[in-house]
């Protein structure tokens, strides 16, 4: 009744009743299943194949699993001068010119041999990346076919080596070859294939014609359309049709037409058992496209590369940090001349390459990524926060409403509490300062001067002056902070009570949440709701005893 009530009473009752019901009654807490076609973002996909004629040195090579791959059983000298779709990919890459290329085949040694060739003969600029390079020479490998301006062009990357890399800045990708199992093509192409990608990526397929490479490619694209689009399939009808499969591959070239046939309809039958097998409450309960995008939306506006930019640049030249351009949204950092040891958490000696832009960061693993929540910049804030630097200041004022020597004072509070960081209290209290600003008689003058307007008005005073300054003016600046102390208190009971309500509207509706929940679900444990209960109260306590703390203080001298 009364849960009803309150679902009733929000802005969209019918959402709130549907994820009551899914909550209560669905399919639990942990199971989520986004499918593509739920989720926009992923790029086009255009198959470019390219049939080459079998060269003599591959008879009785090219047909069988062996066929898809018959450069391994020949010398690599041999197959590098004869094999016509090294002469093809050469010509490809240059063809493609500045478009970073990413090239895959199944094994290592054609990897290397490959990239040592292009790179030597025929003077591209590529890089291998394969299972036998160290971690550390395969992100400096990454991070050279990152490279926009001295890279390389071409990432040439074996099977096994290109597994959990994404190269989603690259267009364009090259299969030498064709790997025998469907999971394996798309594992290839998903290197590319991911959302972020921002352009349709070319799928470019040489084939030798005549053998069993042909027979995979057709395959794969009449038969399961795997290039031009994702195939969930593709396993299920290899194993379904694999006597008729392995025929063709053994080199029946015959029965190559009939397995393309049989292959779509197979695939078809499937993609419908699939659909209709689809899930209906785990779909409710999965991406929420609405709530999605405002979470997105949220979490851009609240990166903005621009702020964090201009705060940190800003704290670097106080903290004697050198900053030098190094490439766009990018610079190296390294410590200055003045530099403050302890304030700049993970500022090595050498210095540092960060990035601001978080799509840049994707591309470029070698880059660290600012954000609020990099060490270095919460290092920065809680430095300054928790130290006496930049605590003061003393500036000028000329307003003709105010006789010379008149002084004022802006002073900044936070609401101070106590607690264990489990505790996340920081959801529930202002992270806003509060503001007050005095003359020496105690008078309350923030409405009539808003901080903004202040700061236009003020100027810097020089340091040797404000060293003449301070102690003549000692006695009134005490004076000034015990009122603005006083006349802070009032603030502080109308935050603890916001604070509690916006923790009871958090633990509350949860609390209720378990408790009905387990009267239905009986891997509900008791244990879960006495946490939260016990968190509830934990964070009641601590509200409870929150101060209002005086984090700096601003004198202005009118002249």
């Amino acid at each position: 009744g009364e849960e009803l009530d309150q679902l009733f009473a929000g802005d969209n009752p019918r959402q709130s009743v549907i994820d009551a019901l899914l909550d209560r009654h669905g399919t639990g807490r942990v199971l989520f299943r986004n499918t593509r076609a739920a989720i926009q973002g992923f790029p086009e996909r255009r198959p470019d194949p390219e049939p080459l004629p079998c060269p003599a040195m591959y008879e009785g090579q090219a047909s069988g699993i062996q066929g898809l791959t018959p450069e391994q059983l020949v010398p690599e000298e041999q197959w590098l001068a004869d094999d016509p779709r090294v002469e093809w990919l050469e010509k490809k890459l240059i063809g493609l010119r500045p478009a970073k290329v990413v090239v895959i085949c199944a094994s290592a040694q054609t990897a290397m041999v490959l990239e040592h060739y292009l790179q030597l003969r025929a003077g591209i600029r590529s890089a291998a990346f394969h299972e036998h390079l160290s971690l550390i020479e395969r992100d400096r490998a990454a991070a050279y076919f990152a490279d926009t301006e001295q890279g390389a062009q071409a990432l040439i990357c074996s099977e096994i080596g290109s597994e959990g890399r994404n190269f989603q800045f690259a267009h364009h990708l090259v299969l030498f070859d064709l790997p025998a199992n469907p999971d394996l093509l798309e594992q290839r192409i998903g290197r590319l294939d991911r959302i972020g990608q921002t352009e349709a990526i070319d799928i470019h397929v040489p084939y030798l014609s005549g053998t069993s490479q042909e027979v995979q490619f057709r395959w794969f694209h009449e038969g399961l359309n795997a290039f031009a689009e994702s195939c969930a399939v593709g396993v299920a009808v290899q194993e379904a049709l694999q006597a008729q499969w392995q025929q063709a591959i053994d080199g029946d070239l015959d029965v190559a037409d009939g397995l393309v046939e049989a292959s779509a309809d197979e695939a078809t039958r499937l993609k419908t058992l699939l659909q209709a097998g689809r899930d209906a409450l785990i779909e409710l309960n999965s991406c929420r496209p609405e709530v999605a995008e405002d979470l997105i939306a949220a979490i851009e506006d609240e990166e903005s590369e621009a702020r964090v930019r201009d705060y940190m640049m800003e704290a670097f030249d106080i903290l004697g940090v050198d900053v030098e351009d190094h490439a766009d949204h990018s610079d190296i950092l390294r410590p200055g001349e003045q530099y403050q040891a302890g304030h700049v958490a993970e500022l090595p000696e050498d210095g540092i390459t960060v990035t601001w832009d978080r799509q840049n960061a994707l591309e470029r693993e070698d880059l660290a990524f600012m954000s609020w929540e990099h060490p270095m910049v919460t290092g920065v804030m809680d430095s300054v926060t928790s130290s006496g630097l930049g605590k003061a200041a003393l500036a000028s004022l000329s307003v003709k409403a105010l006789p010379p020597g008149t002084l004022l004072m802006e002073a900044l509070f936070t609401v101070h509490c106590p607690a264990p960081e489990a505790l996340q209290l920081t959801r529930y209290l202002p992270v806003s300062p509060l503001r007050l600003l005095v003359d020496v008689n105690g008078k309350e003058l923030s409405g009539a001067l808003p901080h903004d307007r202040l700061n236009e008005m003020c100027s810097n005073i020089r340091r040797r002056t404000a060293q003449a300054i301070v102690p003549q003016i000692r006695p009134q600046v005490e004076t000034m902070v015990d009122h603005v102390e006083r006349l802070s208190e009032p603030h502080l009971e109308p935050l603890k009570s916001q604070a509690l309500e916006q923790l009871e509207a958090s633990f509350g509706p949860e609390i209720r949440r378990l408790e009905a929940l387990q009267k239905v679900n009986p891997a509900i444990r008791e244990e879960e709701i006495d946490f939260f209960r016990d968190q509830f109260e934990a964070a009641k306590e601590a509200i409870g005893h929150a101060s209002l703390a005086l984090e700096g203080i601003r004198v202005i001298v009118t002249a």
